[in-house]
C-alpha cells in the first residue's frame, strides 16, 4: 500500500495534510477453536494492513470519511448512524472511546488497505485498531493497547453485530516483528514467542469458497465442548472449561457423553497441548516439529471437529505431497485459507502445483498470499 496515494487523496479532498496511521491483519499459526474453551492461540501481525490519513477538522462532531478502495464518501455526526456499512466501524470506535470518558471531536479521514477481504486475516479488526490507535494518539486520550483491543472488540459486538473474541484486535494492537503472540484467552495474559523462520516462508492459499459457517454449526460445537466440560466437572469440580481438563478426565466420562461431544472435546484438549508443544519448538527454531503439529491440527479439525471442507482438505493434501513442512486450515472453517510453512526452495513449485491442481479440480484459482510477521498498530512518520 502506497501511503503517499492516501496523503495525496486527503489533500485533494480536504485541502490540507493529515497524519498517517496503520494497523495490520493477522494470521494464527495454531490454536483453533480453543479461544471459547479458555485455551491459548498463537497469532501474529502480518505485512498486510489498513491505513488511514486523519486530521481534526475543527467541528464539534462532524466526521468526513473517504473509503479509497471503494471510492465512497460518508459524512455523519457522532449522534447519527452512518449510511455506509464501513462507517459503523469508525462510528463504533468513537462511541466506545466516548463510553470510556474520552472526548472525540470532528475529523476528516481517508482510509484504504491491502488486507484481503474474506480471507481470514481480519481486515475489520485491522480497521478498528487503525482508527483506535489514530484517535488515541491524535487526541492524546491515554488508552493503552490492551484497552484499544477491547474497544475494537466492543465495536464488533455493539455496532457491527459480530460476537467475536479478542484475538484479532489483540494481534493487530500488540503485533511485533519477528514474534508470534501466545495469548491466554481466559486471563488475556500474553507472551511473545520468537518466530524467525530463516529458510522458510509463510504462504496462505485462499480456497475462494465461503461455505457459510452457519451460526448453528458453530454454536453446536461450542455446546458440545460445554457439555463435555460439565460432565467432567461432576468428578473434577475445578474444571471450569475444557482448558482445565486432561484426556484422562475426558476418558472417565466416555460412557456418559455422546460420541460427538467426546470427539469435539478430544480435539480441543489435544489442540491446547499441541499449542504448548509448538511454542516450545519455536523457542529452539525446530520448524520440523512446528510443521508436524500444523498437520496434526488439520487432521483434527477435519476428522474430529469436522469444520473443514473438500477444498481445504485438497490443498492440505497437495502441501503434504509437495513436501511442505506444515499446513493446516486456518480460521473457523468450511472455507477460507490454508496456512503453509514452506521451505524457501520449495515455495515456487508448491504454489504452481497447488494453483494448477486446484483449478483443474474446482474450476477456480486459489488466491496466494505470502505473508511476513510484522509490527502492530503505529503512526507512520
Amino acid at each position: 500500500m502506497n501511503a503517499q496515494l492516501l496523503k495525496d487523496k486527503f489533500k485533494a479532498l480536504y485541502g490540507s495534510e493529515g497524519s498517517v496511521y496503520t494497523s495490520p491483519g493477522r494470521i494464527n499459526l495454531i490454536g483453533e477453536h480453543t479461544d471459547y474453551n479458555g485455551g491459548f492461540v498463537l497469532p501474529g501481525a502480518i505485512d498486510k494492513a489498513m491505513y488511514c490519513v486523519i486530521k481534526p477538522n475543527g467541528t464539534p462532531d462532524r466526521i468526513k470519511a473517504y473509503a479509497m478502495d471503494l471510492s465512497e464518501m460518508d459524512e455523519f455526526g457522532l449522534d447519527d448512524i452512518p449510511i455506509k456499512h464501513w462507517g459503523k466501524y469508525i462510528f463504533g470506535v468513537c462511541h466506545e472511546m466516548m463510553k470510556r470518558g474520552a472526548t472525540i471531536k470532528g475529523f476528516d479521514c481517508v482510509f484504504a488497505g491491502d488486507v484481503p477481504l474474506g480471507a481470514g486475516m481480519s481486515s475489520s479488526a485491522a480497521l478498528e485498531s487503525c482508527f483506535g490507535f489514530a484517535l488515541n494518539d491524535m487526541y492524546n486520550l491515554g488508552f493503552d493497547r490492551f484497552e484499544l483491543a477491547k474497544i475494537g472488540q466492543a465495536t464488533e459486538h455493539n455496532y457491527v453485530g459480530v460476537k467475536c473474541g479478542i484475538m484479532d484486535q489483540f494481534a493487530s494492537c500488540f503485533g511485533k516483528n519477528g514474534s508470534l503472540i501466545k495469548l491466554d484467552c481466559r486471563s488475556l495474559d500474553y507472551e511473545y514467542i520468537p518466530f524467525n523462520p530463516k529458510g522458510y516462508r509463510l504462504v496462505l492459499l485462499n480456497t475462494c469458497v465461503a461455505h457459510e459457517l452457519a451460526s448453528s454449526a458453530y454454536n453446536k460445537r461450542r455446546e458440545s465442548c460445554e457439555n463435555a466440560a460439565s460432565y467432567i466437572r461432576k468428578y473434577h469440580p475445578e474444571v471450569e472449561l475444557l482448558r482445565d481438563a486432561t484426556m484422562d478426565m475426558l476418558k472417565e466420562v466416555v460412557n456418559e457423553v455422546s460420541a460427538e461431544d467426546f470427539m469435539r472435546a478430544e480435539f480441543v484438549i489435544e489442540e491446547i497441548a499441541r499449542m504448548g508443544e509448538t511454542c516450545e519448538a519455536l523457542t529452539r527454531d525446530d520448524f520440523e516439529t512446528v510443521g508436524k503439529k500444523m498437520y496434526e491440527c488439520h487432521i483434527g479439525l477435519s476428522r474430529k471437529y469436522e469444520v473443514s471442507c473438500e477444498e481445504l482438505d485438497f490443498l492440505n493434501d497437495v502441501a503434504r505431497q509437495c513436501g511442505v513442512t506444515g499446513s493446516r486450515m486456518m480460521g473457523g472453517g468450511f472455507g477460507g485459507c490454508t496456512i503453509n510453512l514452506v521451505k524457501s526452495e520449495l515455495h515456487d513449485d508448491f504454489v504452481k502445483r497447488a494453483t494448477e491442481d486446484y483449478e483443474r479440480k474446482f474450476r477456480i484459482k486459489p488466491k496466494v498470499y505470502d505473508v511476513v510477521i510484522s509490527d502492530g498498530a503505529r503512526k507512520l512518520e
